[in-house]
């Protein structure tokens, strides 16, 4: 499959989840097998071409594709939580949402120093969560270099911010508009 014909797999949904937002679903992509493996394998290449070392997902959504992309290349998968979901003991970041902060926790003994950490999410918007991810993985000894995404909303510059704090960033495709 295209690129193009991926990005048709993905499902516009304005309005959500508030007047004027074009939502990017992805659940049109997952569901359909020959789409969803076609973006694991696209995002696979990528992170093999980074010299990944170890593969972190963002929560929730970068799990999926995060956890297909490690198995893929047979590299450990760190999935990056929300608050308290984690059974043992964690480090954690604030950070800063448009409305608020949230935070991000990791089994820092999942990580080794300079261990070449790759970042996939599903979606790069304003980059607030993946620069946190970054963050938290450098301070538990991580080499941060490289973020994948499925999509990028340009328009709001989160790759931008990534780019700024030494990352390249990579997405399969890109939206205008959100």
């Amino acid at each position: 499959m295209t690129l193009e014909e991926l990005k048709a797999l993905v499902r516009t949904v304005p309005d959500f989840p508030a007047p004027g937002i074009l939502f990017r679903d992805l659940t049109t992509l997952i569901s359909d097998g020959e789409g969803f493996a076609e973006t694991v394998r696209a995002l696979s290449e990528r992170a093999e071409a980074a010299d990944s070392e170890l593969i972190a997902g963002i929560e929730a959504r970068g799990f999926i594709f995060g956890a297909a992309v490690a198995a893929r290349l047979r590299l450990p998968f760190l999935p990056v939580r929300k608050p308290g979901k984690l059974p043992v003991p964690t480090i954690g970041i604030d950070y800063a949402l448009e409305y608020g902060r949230d935070r991000l926790e990791i089994d820092p003994d999942r990580v080794r120093d300079g261990q070449r950490a790759t970042i996939v999410d599903d979606l790069i918007a304003t980059g607030g969560t993946a620069l946190a991810a970054a963050e938290l993985l450098r301070l538990a000894g991580a080499a941060v270099s490289h973020a994948l995404f499925v999509i990028d909303l340009p328009d709001l510059f989160g790759a931008e911010r990534l780019r700024g704090a030494g990352i390249t960033v990579e997405a399969l495709m890109d939206f205008h508009g959100h």
